[in-house]
């Protein structure tokens, strides 16, 4: 369906010097993971065509067709081949379509693009809080019925933040991200061709092994509320700095067993990528970054309690997910419910049947071999 030509490129994920294969791509959402990828993927060589759904706010890269891309590398201009408001025309011919946006945009963008997918297309959550399963459904409850492939990973490729309407800083770039398919059949080929952008991505069986690999619900929701009272008092304050001190660590770390003793309850093995690695060595997602997040100054910000997508994506959907995963698998975990009870409590609602649980998704009825045949089918 696609012709790939063999270039060379000037950088992959995790900084390498390699050959690519140029492919069009379609980058969908705004946000700093959208434009870090729409910038380093069409520096690789790729054909990139950016949409969000803030059209005016893309003005300013339509208006210039560049990103400004800011990394250990320097400053530079990056031209980029398409900016649009318009889905259709992002999605034309593209053979890998990437989603970095939050997971609580994922409902709509999946109506919005459901018209455009065609067979052997490839949608890259990064992460996804099951979104793999979550989008396919929306899509064809949309009226599509294109055989697409679903794949989610477990953190966003890159450490980055915007610094302007067109300009992004990149911290660093992931050197493992392992990453689970929906339906599972589709596993080869959807990895193949993620691959051509991102060499660092390995498998790691299916979309629900993928969503439990997800770091946004372990590291974000103890930093959130046992840090509540400072994130309320300043007007800036640095989760990952002041705000990550021993007993936090002990809580995430605490919580991060919960998850992977969900993984082996659900017959997944290891590696499980312990987010204790992101702190204590170079074996985690993003090598040995902490130091440099923190050095960076990039995550001293404002965080609003009620609408920072750590509470509404990683909170409200990820842990919520990861609660329900747990009551289905037979595992406890206190601190998964725990945590959720405060969130739901200085949110004001009951957050344990939220929409990404095994309940509302209608998981929760189906035996071990049930839910295994799904997820390796599709519906």
């Amino acid at each position: 369906m696609y012709i790939l030509a063999a270039v060379p490129a000037a950088r992959a994920a995790g900084g390498t010097t390699r050959t690519a294969f140029i492919m069009k791509i379609a980058i969908l959402g705004g946000g700093h993971g959208c434009y870090a990828a729409a910038a380093d993927l069409s520096e690789q060589g790729h054909e990139v065509r950016l949409w969000r759904r803030d059209a005016p706010a893309l003005q300013p890269v339509i208006d210039r067709g560049s990103i400004v891309l800011k990394d250990g590398d320097g400053t530079r201009e990056v031209p980029i081949a398409r900016a649009t408001g318009e889905i259709g025309e992002a999605l034309a011919g593209a053979q890998l379509i990437l989603i970095p946006s939050p997971a609580i945009a994922q409902a709509d963008i999946a109506r919005r693009m459901a018209p455009h997918l065609v067979e052997g297309q490839v949608v890259f959550l990064s992460p996804g809080t099951f979104g793999s399963y979550v989008m396919a459904r929306a899509v064809r409850e949309a009226g599509s019925r294109a055989d697409v492939a679903w794949a989610e990973t477990g953190t966003l490729p890159y450490l980055a933040r915007k610094h302007g309407d067109r300009e992004v800083n990149v911290t660093i770039r992931a050197v493992r991200l392992p990453t689970g398919v929906y339906p599972e059949r589709q596993a080869a080929h959807a990895l193949a061709v993620i691959r051509r952008a991102y060499p660092s991505v390995h498998g790691c069986g299916d979309g629900l092994s993928g969503a439990l690999m997800n770091a946004g619900p372990i590291i974000h929701p103890p930093l959130i509320v046992m840090n509540a009272a400072p994130l309320q008092h300043f007007d800036r304050w640095d989760i990952h700095n002041e705000g990550t001190q021993p007993a936090v660590r002990a809580v995430t770390d605490r919580l991060d067993g919960e998850r992977i003793a969900v993984r082996e309850a659900l017959g997944y093995g290891a590696p499980h990528y312990p987010l204790a690695d992101h702190y204590n060595n170079d074996r985690w997602m993003y090598g040995d970054a902490h130091k440099k997040l923190v050095k960076s100054g990039d995550w001293r910000e404002h965080i609003d309690l009620h609408t920072h997508r750590y509470v509404t994506e990683d909170s409200e959907l990820g842990l919520a997910f990861l609660a329900s995963a747990a009551r289905y698998a037979g595992v406890d975990a206190p601190l998964a419910h725990g945590l959720l009870a405060v969130v739901g409590g200085f949110l004001g609602r009951d957050l344990r049947q939220g929409p990404r649980s095994f309940e509302a998704l209608g998981l929760a009825g189906l035996d071990r071999q049930a839910l295994k045949q799904r997820l390796q089918d599709g519906e």
